[in-house]
């Protein structure tokens, strides 16, 4: 859960009052691109907190090309922002279009949004450049009194960017951790096996059970295969094995350390 000051929560509860029927009337008017941009800007101003002169810098250039906005905060840009008109739906194409800003300005983090749905992604700088959806909200869907909502605008205020991106960096490490890929490998451990082993014994004490049987059910006739297969299944075994090889290092560290306190306490 992300923290912030009354204050903030105020300006941010206050913006969201404010704009929802600005962006009613703007989408009901079908305006243009151009005009949207205003109103984001807007928003970027009086809801996330930036200062509309020095911070918000528009048609930022990359390449001989503009990306629509860019939030400069420090003297360094931390955040692209890719608009388009109220009225049209964020399609990959725009998509596409915002990656390659953020790749070729050297920015790790995007926007693309309609002032309406924004979708936050995080740059990948390998080969090819990559994206990933690190989370999105629909700004008519939030409503000021929910702290979960206040949430989703407060990653990408002045005050969350400000340092060093560290607001937006922790959600998405959370993103990464708390998905249903690692669950599924964390359910596939020998630790998981052995609870439900011992709960079995209590069960009924005269059946044998292996972790070899019970982690198969879970596999075959519990986990579907889409979390079971896949890149982002592999990505999330690897991070388990990590984990576990270092918690076994870790407890043979202790294992060494404990005996070689008794064998001191033997030579005494």
């Amino acid at each position: 859960m992300a923290t912030f000051s009354a204050k903030v929560k105020e300006r941010i509860a206050t913006g969201i009052k404010k704009f929802q029927p600005v962006l009613t009337r703007a989408k009901a008017a079908d305006i243009n691109e151009s005009d949207t941009v205003t109103i984001i800007a807007d928003m970027l101003s009086d809801v996330f907190g930036y200062d509309k002169y020095s911070e918000i810098t528009s048609e930022f250039a990359i390449k001989k090309t503009f990306c629509d906005l860019a939030l400069k905060v420090d003297d360094r840009v931390c955040l692209l922002i890719e608009c388009k008109a109220v009225g049209l739906g964020l399609k990959d194409d725009y998509i596409k279009q915002a990656t390659d800003y953020a790749a070729n300005a050297g920015v790790d983090w995007v926007v693309l949004t309609n002032g309406i749905l924004w979708k936050v992604y995080k740059i990948s700088f390998s080969k090819p450049i990559d994206k990933e959806l690190v989370y999105e909200f629909d700004f008519f869907e939030l409503s000021a009194k929910k702290q979960t909502d206040l949430e989703m605008i407060f990653y990408l205020c002045r005050e969350s960017l400000g340092k060093s991106t560290k607001g937006l960096e922790e959600l998405h490490l959370q993103k990464q951790i708390l998905n249903k890929f690692v669950i599924t490998q964390l359910l596939m451990t020998d630790y998981v096996a052995d609870s439900v082993r011992k709960l079995f014994k209590k069960l009924s004490p005269e059946i044998k059970v292996t972790n070899d049987e019970i982690n198969a059910i879970i596999t075959n006739d519990i986990l579907k295969r889409e979390v079971v297969e896949g890149d982002q299944s592999v990505d999330a075994k690897k991070r388990v094995q990590k984990m576990l090889k270092a918690e076994a290092a870790s407890q043979e560290a202790k294992k060494q350390s404990r005996a070689e306190k008794a064998q001191q306490t033997s030579d005494e």
